[in-house]
This record gives C-alpha cells, structure tokens and sequence, in this order.
C-alpha cells in the first residue's frame, strides 16, 4: 500500500447540500432577498537493496539498489502533499457549479431553511409565554440544572478527560526552510528535558538551517532545533530552546498489544486548526504502508497502525492516544481520493488513517537522542519492490554492480540466494517488497526472526540475526 503524507490549508466549504434531482420543486415564495525495509533501506526506483552502499539510479527495472535512499512510491491515488501549507499537489481542485437562474432549487433550500429558523423562533416565544402563563395560574414549578455545562465532571476515562490531560503536552509545529517554504505539523512532549516527538516530514524543511517553532494550546510559542530525523521511519526528534521546568511527557502504551476494535483518540492541528480532537478505533494492525510527501524524497516504510479517526493535512506527527490517554501510535499517512473537492486540491479524511507504532517510535527517537542518527535493522538483500501478492523477490542483480546478496551479511550467512521468494516473516505474511522491509523495520538490529521462503517449488524456513546499518544515507 502506498500513502501521501499530509500538508495544511483550509478550503472553503460548499454552503448547502444539493437537492435530490427527482425531487419536485416546489414553487418559491415570494419575498425579500437577504444576506469552508527491505531491510537496509537500500531501495531505488528498480528495487530494495541492503547494504546502504549509495545508489546508482540509472539501474534496470530488475537490478535494484541495495544502498540508501529508497526511492519514493509508485504513483497511487492517494492525497499529495507533504509538511507545506501551501496550495497544490493535493489533485484537481472542485469547481462549485454556478447558480441557475429563476426559481431553482438553491433558492429553494434557502427559503425552507429561513421558514424553519422563524418557526423555531416564534415556537420559542410562543412556548415561553404559555409556560409562563401556565406555572403563575397553577403554582406549578420547573425544574433547572444547577450547575452550568462547564462544571460537569469529566471521568478520566472519557474522550474530554483523556483530551484534557493530554492536550497541554501536544505542540503545534511549524518548519520553515531558508527559502521561506514550509508547514505546519504536530508534536508531543517525549521527556521533560524539551524533546518533542514528530514525523520527519513535518520538519524536513526546517532541517538545514531553517526555522523551527512549537507552541502549546496556552499559546506560548518556543524556538526549537531538531536533534535527529530518520527518513526511512518518518520519525523526528526536536528540542525546545529553553524549555519550561513544568514539561509533562505523554504516557508510551504498548503498541504490540493494541487490538482490532479499541478506541483511538487523535490530536493535531489538521489544516491548521490547531488542538483539535477525533476519535474513532483501530481497524486494523500491521498495515504495509510506503509513504512518500510528495515533493520527490525517499519513501518512508512501516507497518502501520490503521484507524479511522479523522486525520487530515497537519495531524502529522500528532499523537494516537489509547481510551486510557497512552500514546500507541504517531500519525503520518492518510490514503485519500486524490481530490479535496472544497475548492482545493487538497485531499482530507476518508476514514483511512495510518501511525507508527509507538513501541517502534520509541526506539527511534530515542537513538535519534542518543547519536543524533537512526539505526536499520536489515537482511541484507536486495528485493523488488514491485506490488504483489506472491512474496518479496531477491533479485538477480544489485544495482550498480553490487551483489544482490551482501556478501557475510544476515542473508548471506543464513543461505538465501538471488530468485528466493520471501513469503513470511515470523507469523506476518509477506506480499511484496515494501512489505517485508516494513517489518524488518519494526525490529531492531540484533533480533533473531524466521523466515520462510520458496525456492524451486519447495518451502523453506530460516533463522536470521538480523544486522544494523547508521543513518539516511
């Protein structure tokens, strides 16, 4: 599956729904007119290689680039977009039909909808006076709330407890670049020392000598720095500049134990709007996600947590909160129609949101703290990256000359040979490429995993230790 992570500008909404076309009009009333992976991230346009040796990128579509940087996804039909706020690459923009002169069904629409408000008001005053008629003849009394709305108690378990707590420790960032390009994002308070957790492409613009900023709902606004970006896990750590003594980090959950159907909680500042709240549930685990930004980067692999809280343009980097407030997730992608249809080409929410794992993001960003770089387990091969359903392919040829599997690598040691199909990985079945480097990537280097994987007809299985490789490039 391929995504387009997310940008910010607010469009207009439409004024009214249409009328159904066979519905009668009915005649206007006459009156006065009135007044929004693989494994080693070595993966090219022609394939995934392992090694992070640098690419070449005039290989054949069957010599993949075992090196770093990936290339970004296929094209999809999701949004465009990335960390800008600007307008464009988000898909044609809707044209509002003109209105038709006479009598027609807009008019109609407006008419009832003016009827219905002066019905309500006149029904209001009416209902008043007869009520107030009614208690000074019989002595009859109502009965009133005595507290107003704002007093109500709000149990830490429900969506406006767990809003409360956490909000204060969500930020709203905004990267500008050093030629005045840039966006807006989300982040969320990691340790009381400043750091803030966010997606790498919410702050790639900031990242050679640009401007970073973060502020808190209270409106206090920091400059701040990034610490470490990883492109292939979409994940970033900034630090404030002189960071307050009142900093409280948001709880980690355990994203591994997250189940099909638990209730999520998402904040950010979609479009814009900063601080806004949405819930819904986790409607699936271990969703192969390529995410690219749009502007012609590397793609960004994980195996995703999907939900259908609402995510738009600017949630990126926010935080996806569990029903007891646990951070379980960081949202990055949404898959979109590919048109806003507001007047901008933009593309928002259909329901098909995609966050990092949290237990994944913790390990990143907390190297990103430690070094400043990223660290990849791999395999060492290179794979196609070609969609499918059969498996992940080693190649029969490295890009640029290189072996297709690296010599003494995890791979290498464990027998795999060029033309083996990877199937499986542990328990998780393997359809492609992007696949398997995105739950490669949900393990750290060091780890043991089996692999199972066709060769000649037959099935194998085997234990790899799986290798590391530092940084982007």
């Amino acid at each position: 599956m391929s995504t387009e992570n997310e940008g910010t500008a607010v469009p207009p909404a439409p004024s009214a729904p249409p009328v159904p076309v066979d519905a009668p009009a009915a005649p206007a009333p006459q009156a006065q007119a009135g007044p929004y992976g693989q494994d080693a991230r070595g993966q090219h346009p022609q394939g995934q290689g392992a090694s992070g040796d640098a690419g070449h990128p005039g290989v054949s579509s069957s010599a993949p680039d075992p090196s770093w940087p990936p290339p970004p996804p296929p094209a999809s039909p999701y949004g465009d977009g990335g960390s800008g706020s600007g307008p464009g690459g988000w898909g044609s923009s809707y044209q509002q039909p003109a209105p038709k002169s006479g009598r027609g069904r807009g008019g109609l629409v407006a008419a009832v909808l003016v009827a219905a408000l002066f019905a309500g008001g006149l029904g209001g005053g009416l209902g008043y006076v007869l009520a107030k008629d009614n208690d000074e003849s019989t002595g009859s009394t109502t009965v009133s709330a005595s507290a107003s709305g704002g007093d109500v108690k709000r149990d830490p378990g429900t969506t406006a407890g767990v809003a409360a707590k956490a909000l204060p420790s969500t930020v709203t960032i905004e990267a500008e670049s050093t030629s005045g390009e840039g966006g807006t994002g989300t982040g969320f308070v990691f340790d009381k020392q400043g750091h803030i957790v966010t997606n790498n492409h919410v702050v790639a613009d900031a990242v050679d000598g640009g401007k970073l900023t973060a502020t808190f709902p209270s409106g206090k606004k920091y400059d701040a720095e990034v610490v470490g970006h990883a492109q292939g896990y979409d994940v970033a750590v900034i630090k404030l500049k002189n960071a307050p003594g009142d900093l409280k980090p948001l709880t980690l959950g355990d994203s591994d134990k997250v189940a099909v159907g638990d209730a999520t909680i998402a904040i950010g500042a979609p479009f814009g709007l900063s601080d806004t709240v949405t819930t819904g549930i986790i409607s699936a685990k271990n969703r192969p996600v390529a995410s690219s930004d749009g502007s012609g980067s590397q793609a960004s692999y994980m195996s995703a947590l999907q939900t259908d809280a609402s995510i738009n343009p600017g949630n990126s980097g926010g935080p996806l909160l569990d029903a007891q407030g646990n951070v379980i997730g960081i949202n990055s992608a949404i898959q979109s129609t590919g048109n806003g249809g507001f007047g901008t080409g933009q593309s928002g929410s259909i329901g098909l949101g995609f966050a990092i794992p949290i237990n994944q993001a913790k390990y990143v960003a907390q190297e990103l703290i430690k070094n400043g770089k990223p660290v990849y387990a791999k395999i060492g091969a290179s794979v196609s990256l070609d969609d499918g359903s059969d498996g992940a392919q080693i190649t029969d040829q490295g890009a640029g000359g290189a072996a297709p599997v690296e010599p003494g690598g995890p791979a290498a040691k464990a027998g795999l040979k060029p033309g083996d199909v990877i199937t499986k990985l542990d328990d998780r079945v393997i359809d492609s490429g992007p696949t398997l480097i995105g739950e490669i990537w949900t393990h750290q280097p060091g780890d043991k995993v089996t692999i199972t994987y066709e060769r000649g007809g037959k099935q194998h299985t085997v234990d790899v230790t799986l290798g590391s490789r530092v940084g982007d490039n």
